[in-house]
This record gives structure tokens, sequence and C-alpha cells, in this order.
């Protein structure tokens, strides 16, 4: 019998209420956003959610699993460690956290000055229209860093090991260069990125591969 989960329920017969049972909690939906990358490590979860702490973290990691959110498997030999991943149900989250990026880019603002950034967390923002130029893998260039995006043939968002990935990954279909200030703007539907192209505040070069995006 798998876990049961340890959190309270609102006790009230309504789906929302359902959803927040399992996903309410602080940093769970967080740690989907971090596990649509493909499967992890705790170091990698715990390094990539700076100000959580590690009681916290495995209490979130445990309660996830016993929703059947999120599954544990050891990688094979000669790696010594166990990766976290999102089942299926984990992964039908991918809507929810982009509708929750859309809902509050307009807040998003510069960052503060006790803001963490990571360059993947600049991905959600940016599914909807790298997935509008087709399939193949779009790697994304920022001063924060780097991270690639996968678009399946029929523009879904489930390709390959994960929906997104910090670092280059795979070798790119296309390559695109741009800034978080451009992301923020896409984000909050100021821009397109057909015009953040043609004004040069994004460049994308499709000459990487034969096949992909164009």
């Amino acid at each position: 019998m798998p876990r049961q989960p340890r959190r309270r329920s609102y006790d009230q017969h309504c789906a929302a209420a359902r959803a927040l049972d399992l996903v309410g909690d602080r940093w769970t939906l967080l740690v989907v956003r971090e596990l649509l990358a493909g499967p992890r490590r705790y170091t990698d979860l715990h390094a990539d959610l700076p100000g959580v702490s590690t009681d916290m973290l495995a209490g979130r990691l445990k309660d996830m699993e016993g929703a059947e959110l999120v599954t544990r498997r050891r990688l094979p030999p000669p790696a010594s460690a166990s990766v976290y991943e999102l089942t299926p149900r984990g992964r039908d989250l991918l809507p929810v956290l982009r509708a929750l990026a859309a809902w509050g880019a307009s807040d998003l603002g510069e960052p503060r000055p006790t803001d963490a950034v990571r360059a993947h967390w600049y991905a959600i923002p940016l599914l909807g229209p790298l997935a509008e130029r087709g399939a193949g893998i779009v790697q994304v260039t920022l001063d924060e860093g780097e991270f690639h995006v996968r678009i399946g043939e029929d523009g879904s968002l489930s390709y390959g090991d994960g929906v997104y990935g910090a670092g280059t990954g795979e070798e790119p279909d296309a390559r695109l260069r741009t800034d978080a200030a451009t992301c923020r703007a896409l984000a909050g539907g100021e821009t397109t990125l057909a015009e953040a192209i043609e004004s040069g505040r994004a460049v994308l070069d499709t000459t990487v591969r034969a096949a992909g995006v164009r």
C-alpha cells in the first residue's frame, strides 16, 4: 500500500480543495517545477530551491511520494545515488504551473536584492512561444545561464526526459539568445517571440541542425 500523505485536509467536497490538499503546501509546486526538468537527486533539488530547509524538502518529497506525484528510484551502477521524478499525475501539473506563472507575470518586475535567480526558471514563460515554432530541442542562453526546452512533434511539452532542463543538455535543433527582461516581457504578454527577434532583443539560430525549430 502506498504511504498516505501527511497533509491536513480542508475536509471540503470540492475539487479545488482536494487539489490544494495535495499541492497547496509551501514548496510543493516549486518541487514540481524542478522535476519537470527530469529526474533530480536530492542534493540538486536542494541547490535549486534556495531557502528550503533539508527537513522541509525531505518532508515535502515524502508527502509527494505518498500522494503518488513523485517516485524515487536508485540509479544503476556505477552511480550510487537515488533520483526523484514525477509520475504521470505529477507531470499533469505543468498546465497549473504555466497558469500560475502567467497570472503572476505582471508582479515579477526586476529581481529584488534578496531574490535568487536560476536561468531555467525562465523556461516556463518561454514554453508557449517556443512550442509555436515547431518540434525539437531549443538551447536558450541568458546572462544568468543556459537551459534547454524540449518540444514534441505534436507541439506537446513532454519531449524526451523532461520538459526543460538546466544547462546545455542534448545537441539542440536551434539556439536562442536573449535576456531576462525579454523573458519577463514574453511572460507578461508585452511582446511576442517574433517581435523580440525582429527588434534584436532575441536572436534565434535555426542553422544548428537541419530539423526542428524553424
